[in-house]
């Protein structure tokens, strides 16, 4: 029986406000939404959740580094639009030998790093 990745989700502590990164400031698409949790990157692959952190088990999940990778196509675009519209960076847009690369912090400080692709 094959195995297959449903999503990844992340714990958020407040809703609202990740939802306008999320969705307004990072552009992604989303698939639907609940009072308690968003979903996006529609497509029938795996999606990104978002979730409210309602118990105490999730709570300290919310604000970490999350070892999600998400590929932008104009990387300098969107970094000059998040850094304008307040967006902190856990790292600034950088050059590497792979490519270029930034990290980002949502609302309640999950990091996702940015490659351009």
């Amino acid at each position: 029986m094959p195995i297959k990745m449903k999503n990844v989700v992340v714990f958020v502590l407040d809703l609202e406000k990740a939802k306008q990164f999320y969705k307004d400031q990072l552009k992604l698409p989303l698939v639907q939404e609940s009072p308690t949790m968003m979903e996006f990157f529609p497509g029938g692959g795996p999606t990104l959740g978002v979730a409210l952190a309602m118990h105490d088990a999730a709570k300290p999940l919310a604000g970490r580094h999350t070892g999600i990778t998400l590929i932008v196509s104009d990387i300098e675009e969107l970094c000059k639009e998040l850094a304008a519209a307040g967006v902190k960076f856990a790292e600034p847009l950088e050059r590497t030998p792979w490519g270029k690369m930034a990290v980002v912090l949502d609302p309640d400080g999950n990091q996702f790093a940015l490659v351009e692709g």
